[in-house]
């Protein structure tokens, strides 16, 4: 079994945990590399803020362990967890007034070598 590398985690992304989720799903499992790529063409919002994680948690690898070659690394597991909700008011007809959630999440990358494993 792969040990954990490194670890990355962003905190109150703006936008729904539900729609960041479709994007993970894509990276979960594959290689870096691979992994870059989807999320550069994924013409999703969240796939922006996520490309980013990613590299940075490579960047954490490295850091980590300098031998570290950043190509044999895999995603092991990438999560999302709904963070909190700012809650706002629209104003509505007659005087009424529609109350707007505006979500956040809270997404975690976990990497591992993928250099036993095949």
């Amino acid at each position: 079994m792969a040990e954990i590398v490194s670890t990355a985690t962003v905190h109150h992304l703006r936008g729904s945990a539900q729609k960041a989720r479709l994007v993970v799903d894509l990276i979960r499992g594959k290689h870096v590399g691979e992994a870059q790529w989807l999320l550069t063409q994924a013409k999703k919002y969240a796939a922006a803020p996520i490309r980013k994680l990613l590299d940075s948690a490579v960047a954490n690898a490295i850091d980590k362990n300098p031998s570290v070659n950043p190509d044999e690394l895999l995603v092991k597991t990438a999560f999302v967890d709904e963070g909190f909700r700012m809650k706002r008011v629209r104003p509505a007809p007659m005087g009424r007034a529609y109350r707007v959630q505006k979500r956040t999440c809270h997404i975690t990358i976990q990497l591992a070598s993928a250099a036993g494993e095949e």
